[in-house]
């Protein structure tokens, strides 16, 4: 099967498209026309400089790190603002390379920055710089001795903790990064006890030359333990100010938890109406004793459309399209419509398939953690394995126990005419159901995740009221992502999907609610719905239990580039739990290109070992990774 993203203009956030003057144009990073003058040119009495970064006695990764952190040379292709311009950006350089100096723990490390070969200390505040350009610029960096913690305490209301237990060890790590993270770590200690004052009051690191040691003293101030007070909303325009001061869920009187702060502003973002949130203490208590929350917030564009299209070689090209707000009553209440159309020249015309479909969701119904959801979506399809004509109605609730657990349970009801493999002859379903999940997931990023874990299962018991058959259809699914190198080039992914129907034999389940594997989002390298039972003619059938595990290590070659081998096997049985005796297995390579808003998949995969009729190789493309 070959899929390949064709064409896409989806304006709310899948395209992002830059258009910085009218000579220069930008997408995804990449600058396809204009130059780099064009941007420039409003600067007043533009100055260029080259500049040269000579650091002695450096390993190779130092001197890496730090020419990356050098403004003067990221900035070196645009002009400064004349001589005076020149000389803050590379006072401003001495101290962004000393403190990355410090970061790296070496405390007598040296920059001299020179202008024309002239020190900058040596220059008056108001030097020219005059000649040919660029004007040349030399930064020398002589890095130093690395130090090691010396002496370390811990003073105030910190007096009784153990430095140990926050990095701080002697003879170990004395980066400023180091000690800036024990700080951190200290006042969240002493914040998770309920006192949202704490703080460190005072810093004194003393680096001894001699012994290249770095003592260590803090002074800590933990506050009282305090309640909340009131909660002021700021940057509200369109969405209800009250609705979201109830959204953070922090009622005032109960303690104050730093957790519960973070997890205010996640749910405040989780609406998907703002752009920024900040959610912070004030500096000091109410009379009261308690504490007040500030919230700031900054609205988003709450109308938005998206267009996309697909190519098959199988199965022709497809459109897609939809419209949605994401405020529809000020309560941050999402109505979305959508709909496609593919199959377009692979197949006789009256038999493309379609959907279309409307969605609507409203959040705190039964408290900040709730959201309640209905949705009408009709589908007119023809995959291998069966025609369907559907209408499917559902209500229900999901609520999030903990900020990585959420549960749903749903109402459904689905009026179906299909003609499967099995029966030839049109079969009407009237089937009502009540679809129940939970979802564990605490990965760090969901369209390309580097580590955590993410289970879901499923469970939704049926009804035909037509046929008056019964069953269970079980789900469940787990994936798991691990970094595997600090620098976290190399991440290790593996997931794990198992499902049954109980209660009904194969030919009462409708087809569509059966179980089927192949395809970009299942077994890579096999077609669509083409793993599992099929009947005389090589169609798939279906089956009543499903088993899928997929491996990938994911390099990243460069910021925006990404290597992806991979193994998937699968199976499908008849039988209500898999037996596992025809497992098909596919392997391939996927490249990936980062963008902000997840990375762009193309994935090539051949089977391992095909059947009759399974193609040779297949190309997926989309958006995020396969898991």
């Amino acid at each position: 099967m070959l899929r390949a993203l064709a064409c896409a203009l989806l304006c709310s956030s899948v395209l992002v498209v830059q258009n910085r003057s009218a000579a220069a144009f930008e997408i995804f990073g990449l600058k396809l026309w204009g130059s780099d003058e064009d941007e420039d040119a409003d600067i007043a009495n533009p100055l260029r400089y080259a500049v040269t970064i000579n650091v002695v006695g450096a390993d190779d990764d130092l001197e890496k790190k730090l020419e990356n952190v050098s403004g003067l040379k990221a900035d070196e292709d645009h002009p400064v603002s004349g001589s005076l311009g020149l000389l803050a950006k590379a006072r401003s350089e001495r101290e962004q390379l000393v403190a990355a100096l410090y970061g790296e723990a070496r405390y007598d490390g040296v920059v001299t920055v020179e202008i024309q070969g002239k020190d900058i200390d040596a220059l008056p505040p108001d030097a020219e710089f005059t000649g040919p350009q660029p004007i040349p610029v030399t930064v020398t960096i002589d890095p130093g001795q690395r130090f090691t913690l010396g002496n370390i305490q811990l003073k105030g209301d910190a007096a009784g903790l153990m430095s140990a237990d926050y990095g701080l060890i002697t003879g170990g790590d004395a980066s400023s990064g180091a000690i800036l993270k024990a700080e951190a770590l200290i006042v969240r200690a002493l914040k998770d006890e309920g006192r949202p004052l704490a703080k460190v009051t005072d810093r004194e690191v003393v680096a001894d030359h001699k012994s290249l040691t770095a003592d260590v003293t803090l002074t800590v101030a933990a506050g009282p333990i305090a309640g909340y007070g009131d909660t002021s909303v700021d940057g509200t325009e369109a969405v209800d100010r009250d609705f979201t001061r109830y959204m953070t869920g922090l009622k005032p009187g109960e303690q104050y938890s730093p957790d519960e702060i973070d997890e205010a502003r996640d749910r405040l973002l989780g609406l998907e109406v703002f752009n920024s949130v900040t959610v912070k203490e004030a500096d000091k208590l109410d009379p009261q004793g308690n504490i007040p929350i500030n919230v700031e917030v900054s609205e988003r564009k709450f109308r938005y459309f998206g267009l996309g299209a697909t190519a098959s070689n199988t199965d022709g090209l497809g459109f897609e399209g939809y419209w949605g707000h994401r405020n529809l009553f000020g309560h941050a209440e999402k109505l979305k419509f959508d709909g496609s159309i593919s199959g377009i020249g692979a197949q006789d015309i009256s038999k493309l398939n379609y959907n279309a479909g409307v969605m609507f969701e409203k959040p705190g119904v039964v408290g900040p953690a709730s959201k309640f959801y209905a949705n009408l979506k009709t589908v007119f399809e023809h995959p291998d394995a069966y025609d369907r004509f559907s209408v499917r109605g559902e209500t229900g609730l999901s609520y999030e126990l903990s900020k990585y657990q959420t549960v749903s349970a749903g109402v459904a009801l689905e009026y179906s005419k299909i003609e499967d493999n099995l029966d030839p002859d049109p079969q009407k379903y009237l089937i009502a159901s009540l679809p129940l999940q939970y979802v564990w997931d605490n990965r760090d990023d969901k369209l390309n995740p580097t580590k955590g874990f993410r289970f879901l299962g499923y469970a939704e018991p049926s009804y035909d009221l037509l046929g008056g058959a019964v069953f269970l259809k079980l789900k469940g699914e787990g994936s798991v992502y691990q970094t595997l190198d600090d620098a976290g080039r190399f991440v290790a992914a593996g997931r794990l999907a198992m499902g049954s129907i109980l209660g009904a034999s194969l030919q009462e389940v409708p087809a569509d609610r059966r179980f089927y594997a192949g395809g970009g989002g299942s077994v890579r390298g096999y077609a669509y719905q083409g793993i599992g039972p099929k009947d005389s003619d090589d169609d798939p059938i279906g089956g009543l239990s499903w088993f899928e595990t997929s491996a990938e290590l994911r390099y990243q070659v460069t910021d925006s580039i990404g290597i992806v081998p991979f193994v998937d096997a699968g199976t499908v049985s008849v039988k209500q739990f898999p037996d596992f005796s025809d497992v098909k297995v596919g392997a391939g390579v996927g490249l990936r290109y980062i963008t902000p808003f997840g990375p762009l998949r193309i994935d090539a995969a051949v089977p391992l070992n095909p059947d009759r009729g399974d193609p040779s190789f297949g190309i997926y493309a989309g958006i995020g990774q396969a898991f």
